[in-house]
C-alpha cells in the first residue's frame, strides 16, 4: 500500500509545528507542500514526519521539522527576497526556503551531501535554489549582499563575514555555542546601519559548523 505522506505532513504540522508557535500561514504553508521523506536516506523514510531529526550520512542530520519551522519563521520572508543558506545538508531547509523566498543560494562543504541535495533538488523541479560547494563559513560572496542569511549548524561564534553580506535591515538566523560552555542557542542577528542587534530564540542542539572540506 502506498504512503500517505501528505496525510502523515498535515498530522506533523498540526500535532508538532503549529504547538512550537509557528503561526505564519506561509511557513505552514511550505511544511505541508514540501516532502521531507524525499531528504532523507531511504532507510528512515516511515520516520521522515516524525518530529526529530535524522542521519544523512557524514555525521550530519536533517533538524526536526518545528526547529526548521522556527528558523524559517524567524527570517520573516515576504516573498522577494535573497537568501543565503549556509550548510545545505539534506536540501530540505533549501526546499522550504525556496517556497517563500525569490532566489536561494545553498552552500555546503561536504561533497557527496552537496551532490545528493543537488539532484533531490532538480527531481524535485525546485527551480529557484542554486547549490553551491564550498565552505559557508566565510560566505559567499560572489551572490551578496543578501536579504536574509540563515545557518544550519552551530558555529563557535558569529562569522563576521556574513553579516558583511547582509544587506542594512536583514537577517541572519544562526545557532551559536554560548561562550564558555557547550549549550548552543538560536539567535536572531538583525543588520543595522551602524550596529546589530541580537535576539535569543531558543536552546537548540545542532551539529558543529563544518569548515573544512572532507
Amino acid at each position: 500500500m502506498k504512503n500517505n505522506f501528505h496525510t502523515q505532513r498535515k498530522e506533523l504540522v498540526e500535532k508538532y509545528v503549529k504547538p512550537s508557535g509557528i503561526t505564519n500561514k506561509g511557513v505552514l504553508n511550505a511544511m505541508l507542500k514540501t516532502p521531507r521523506h524525499e531528504f532523507v536516506p531511504k532507510a528512515y523514510e516511515n520516520q521522515a514526519y516524525i518530529n526529530i531529526a535524522l542521519p544523512i550520512g557524514s555525521e550530519q542530520t536533517i533538524s526536526q521539522p518545528s526547529l526548521v519551522a522556527l528558523m524559517t519563521q524567524s527570517l520573516r520572508l515576504k516573498g522577494r527576497e535573497k537568501v543565503l543558506e549556509v550548510g545545505t545538508g539534506s536540501g530540505y531547509q533549501a526546499a522550504i526556503l525556496s517556497c517563500l523566498a525569490k532566489k536561494i543560494y545553498t552552500i555546503e562543504i561536504i561533497e557527496d551531501l552537496h551532490k545528493k541535495a543537488k539532484n533531490i533538488l532538480k527531481k524535485l523541479n525546485i527551480k529557484n535554489v542554486t547549490c553551491v560547494l564550498g565552505n559557508g563559513s566565510i560566505g559567499l560572496k560572489k551572490y551578496a549582499p543578501y536579504d536574509a542569511v540563515i545557518v544550519t549548524a552551530a558555529a563557535k561564534k558569529i562569522p563576521k563575514e556574513l553579516v558583511s553580506e547582509l544587506k542594512i535591515g536583514g537577517k541572519l538566523v544562526i545557532p551559536t555555542e554560548e561562550h564558555g560552555s557547550t549549550a548552543q542557542e538560536l539567535k536572531v542577528i538583525t543588520k543595522y546601519k551602524n550596529i546589530i542587534g541580537t535576539k535569543k530564540i531558543a536552546p537548540v542542539m545542532f551539529v558543529p559548523l563544518v569548515t573544512k572540506k572532507r
